[in-house]
């Protein structure tokens, strides 16, 4: 029933599946570690710009990025550590850089561990030791996300973490969201602003940050493909971020550990202690019966 095989395209590709629920989970590791399509009843869940994840050059705008050691972007794309400037652009590097994969089983699901580790680069841009453990897994409509992180340096290790799906869309106006908020932030003017439950998708580009969630369960129905998408996440992702871009067919809804320039204020970061790990997961269900 599950199975896990390989492709060899342009990257490497990891091939998850479960026959029973003609469901399937594309992973790339050399590409960011990155899931590029998740399909349940035969059906795409993701939205993928082929070209873009084509040109090892540009991020990818698809799937499912992996966001480590920080959420968003800092300004000037940098920040400090004791007394030291050190460079990073947005959403960290952890999506850029090649994982490796460790484990591999078809027990009761079919899942995928890869792993990340503190190199020459990523000290050279945040003077850390680490391990990353992220295990993807399959079981009929639910895709599981658990992480872990671990902290090899003799100082706490200071980070966020999160995901940034995409999710592919035909009609971005018949969407409705349950999210478990009663505000927004628009994170470009800061402003505050009241959630009803819908967007204005007339404006070029929509990117607000949900910071006070009352509980950790988000639900996205989108009537046009009867498909409901229902998000669970460990307390840690404490907010959700919600955008997309005007005539483009994906939306976003990433759960994130802190916001934006929190290596820099503070604010939510997680800070482990030396010699310890710390577990966490993201959950995706797509149900397809949804009226």
């Amino acid at each position: 029933m599950f199975a896990i095989a390989t492709q060899e395209n342009q990257y490497k590709t990891y091939v998850l599946s479960d026959g029973e629920a003609s469901a399937s989970l594309e992973v790339v590791p050399e590409r960011g570690g990155i899931i590029t399509r998740w399909k349940v009843n035969g059906q795409d869940i993701l939205y993928l710009d082929e070209e873009r994840f084509a040109n090892p050059d540009l991020s990818v705008r698809g799937g499912i990025p992996i966001l480590f050691p920080i959420c968003g972007n800092l300004p000037d794309n940098a920040y400090v550590h004791n007394g030291k400037s050190y460079p990073l652009k947005q959403h960290g590097f952890a999506r850029d850089l090649p994982w490796e994969v460790i484990e591999q089983s078809t027990e009761g699901s079919a899942s995928l561990t890869l792993k990340l580790s503190s190199n020459e680069l990523t000290r050279s841009l945040y003077p850390f030791e680490f391990d990353l453990h992220f295990t993807y897994v399959l079981k009929g409509n639910t895709l599981t996300l658990r992480q872990q992180y671990t902290n090899h340096s003799s100082e706490p290790l200071p980070f966020s973490a999160g995901f940034h799906p995409y999710f592919e869309v035909s009609d971005k106006t018949q969407l409705q969201f349950q999210i478990p908020a009663s505000e927004f932030q628009d994170q470009r003017s800061k402003a505050l602003y009241a959630f009803g439950g819908s967007f204005d998708f007339n404006q070029d580009e929509i990117d607000v940050a949900f910071t006070e969630l009352s509980n950790p369960i988000a639900i996205v129905t989108d009537p046009a493909r009867s498909l409901q998408v229902t998000f669970a996440s460990s307390p840690e992702f404490s907010i959700l971020v919600f955008w997309t871009l005007k005539g483009k067919e994906f939306y976003c809804l990433e759960p994130w550990t802190a916001a934006r320039n929190a290596l820099n204020t503070g604010e939510r970061l997680i800070s482990l202690a030396p010699g310890t790990s710390l577990e966490t997961e993201f959950r995706l269900k797509a149900d397809f019966s949804a009226p």
